[in-house]
């Protein structure tokens, strides 16, 4: 295969909010191409993994090269990107957009802009990207073409006239959004021939190729035998194969100027790349490297414990080759009295959190306990310093602290008009502000709230649903940090602080959420010869009780007849044994109460 030249490539990704139709939407481009044939297809090519399809969602954005003849016989090469549209993946879309020249972006012509649209739509801005707007669904009856038009120009200061028609279910539209796609989308720059740069956007792990890097070549070609550099560790690899996906890996001769594609360099450990690297021709090295990308915090923290202590080697690999697909996990090792040793993991969000547990038992097979998540606060001590602590073990003294701030993020919730009374009540209960509030068209409003990110995490968007029959969307940043009275939670079991339970949490929620793990791990510790007190307590007071009851062994039993002082006399005997094995005993905490508790909670 011979390079093609740049003015017959076009690099584009597809955005939108969830379930707006963008894997669908790839189906049709893979099949209009002629890249998949009718009888190979089945819905949502693109998404591959398991997990996708039982979600019907989009977690892994995935590249893929289709040849494309247009009207005129000119041959083009599409590098087409489907991303992921939930909050929690939007690091997927901002790689996918540092390989792109231009974004299409899929609007459902039945629910016309949501909260993750605008987000998107402001990413692709940000990169200078040419954004085509696509009204998609327009096959249903409820479908308003006219007013979800008019909502891409007020809302998103796009054009109308810009935005094209189709149906990504029945195929109707998207051989003119393919014309538009080669006249609109610029193709791209042309770079230096003389060396290389190529940027690593993601990577995977093959168990006997050892990471495999995707990448985007900026300048210059690789070709199998040629040796590479990694521009951030300086080490040196010689290329094994190059290729592209259509769908699936297809190895090629050569990855040319504004290609996108794959490469295998026996690169061993995932320790060796980072996504954002340049690689570049290790003999003529390139000056600097590109620009990579900004680098993604996250916001939810929790820790990662195997259930069988002896799987802890086994568990960090896991992460290790896991983190090389995953850019956004951070983990550091911890452990645990409770619990053992384990990591604290970080996550930009719940869903991505439970996506990765879940991922980490499907492919790699480690059964977890998680604790309850929490974000990072900012500790300030009384001497000057200033601490983050995402774990509760690691709070300082209460006498050593001045104040304790939390990350505060700014929501954007697009509900229809006759719920904006429950969901600024929603926004009440979780200790928000409400900034402004503005009219899209005659049904829908967008809410701008301040709230805290704490607040968020556990139930906030399950309420919003509710509430509002289904019809609300989420779309949130993180804008800083405020003071705000954080306490530590501790339970206690048999007066004992367990640590896998201990959590930080806003002083006037401390009651409520002490009470629903007291109640939790009253079903789920079972009962001993002994009263177990189960308690919630911040520093000395106690602030919730419940007492799992003892066995009672029936040691009248054999006592038929006679005097009662002799039954009396067993039965205090019973309770003085009781009382010494209380004094002395420990709880034993089955695995099970652990997940079952963190779970519930979650």
């Amino acid at each position: 295969m011979s390079v093609p030249p740049l003015d017959r490539i076009r690099n584009f990704c597809i955005i939108a909010h969830i379930d707006h139709g963008k894997s669908t939407l790839a189906d049709r481009l893979l099949e209009l191409t002629g890249l998949i044939s009718p009888r190979d297809a089945m819905p949502q090519v693109l998404d591959a993994m398991d997990l996708e399809r039982e979600r019907g969602i989009t977690i892994k954005a995935h590249p893929v090269c289709m040849p494309y003849r247009a009207r005129d016989g000119v041959e083009y090469w599409f590098h087409l990107i489907d991303t992921p549209g939930h909050v929690d993946f939007s690091y997927e879309v901002t790689r996918s957009m540092a390989a792109c020249e231009g974004a299409i972006l899929v609007v459902d012509a039945t629910q016309g802009v949501e909260a993750q649209t605008v987000a998107n739509t402001l990413l692709a801005m940000e990169y200078n990207l040419t954004i085509i707007p696509v009204l998609n669904k327009i096959d249903l009856p409820g479908a308003d073409i006219d007013g979800v038009r008019r909502q891409i120009e007020e809302v998103l200061a796009i054009p109308a006239d810009d935005a094209l028609c189709a149906s990504a279910k029945t195929g109707q539209g998207v051989p003119e959004l393919v014309e538009e796609i080669v006249r609109r989308i610029p193709p791209p720059r042309a770079g230096r021939a003389d060396t290389l740069r190529a940027l690593v956007f993601d990577s995977t792990y093959d168990p006997y190729r050892g990471v495999v890097p995707y990448v985007r070549v900026v300048d210059g070609e690789i070709r199998p035998g040629s040796m590479i550099r990694l521009m951030s560790t300086g080490r040196d690899y010689e290329v094994k194969e190059v290729g592209q996906f259509s769908p699936k890996p297809v190895p090629k001769d050569v990855l040319g100027m504004g290609m996108v594609g794959y490469l295998v360099a026996g690169i061993r450990h995932p320790s060796e790349i980072r996504i954002g690297d340049t690689i570049t021709d290790s003999r003529r090295p390139a000056g600097e490297p590109l620009p990579g990308f900004r680098r993604v915090r996250p916001m939810v923290f929790c820790g990662l414990y195997p259930v069988n202590s002896a799987d802890y080697e086994k568990l960090k690999a896991s992460l290790e080759k896991y983190s090389l697909n995953d850019s956004a996990l951070e983990f550091q090792p911890e452990s645990s009295s409770a619990l053992g040793l384990g990591f604290r993991c970080g996550f930009l969000g719940l869903l991505h959190m439970e996506i990765v547990q879940e991922r980490l038992r499907r492919e790699y097979d480690c059964d977890l306990i998680a604790t309850y998540p929490g974000v990072v606060y900012r500790v300030y001590l009384t001497n000057g310093e200033m601490r983050e602590v995402d774990n509760p073990v690691h709070l300082p003294e209460p006498t050593r602290i001045e104040r304790i701030e939390e990350p505060v993020i700014r929501a954007r919730i697009l509900s229809h008009s006759e719920h904006i009374g429950d969901v600024m009540q929603l926004i009440l209960d979780k200790r928000g502000t409400l900034e402004k509030t503005e009219s899209i068209d005659a049904r829908r409003v967008m809410l701008t709230a301040r709230l805290p990110l704490n607040e968020v995490l556990v139930d906030f968007h399950d309420r919003l649903k509710s509430i509002s029959r289904g019809y609300a969307s989420l779309d949130y940043e993180l804008i800083g940090y405020e003071p705000s009275d954080i306490v530590r939670l501790d339970i206690l079991i048999n007066h004992e602080p367990v640590d896998a339970f201990a959590c930080l949490v806003h002083r006037s929620k401390a009651a409520a959420r002490g009470r629903q793990i007291c109640r939790s791990l009253l079903e789920a510790i079972p009962r001993h010869q002994f009263a177990i007190p189960i308690q919630a307590a911040l520093g000395r007071m106690i602030i919730a009780r419940e007492t799992i009851r003892p066995f009672r062994k029936d040691v009248t039993a054999k006592c038929y007849g006679g005097d009662i002082t002799r039954k009396r006399k067993l039965l205090e005997r019973q309770k003085e044994g009781k009382k010494r094995m209380k004094q002395v005993g420990e709880v034993s905490i089955p695995q099970e109460a652990f997940i079952r508790v963190l779970k519930a909670d979650i």
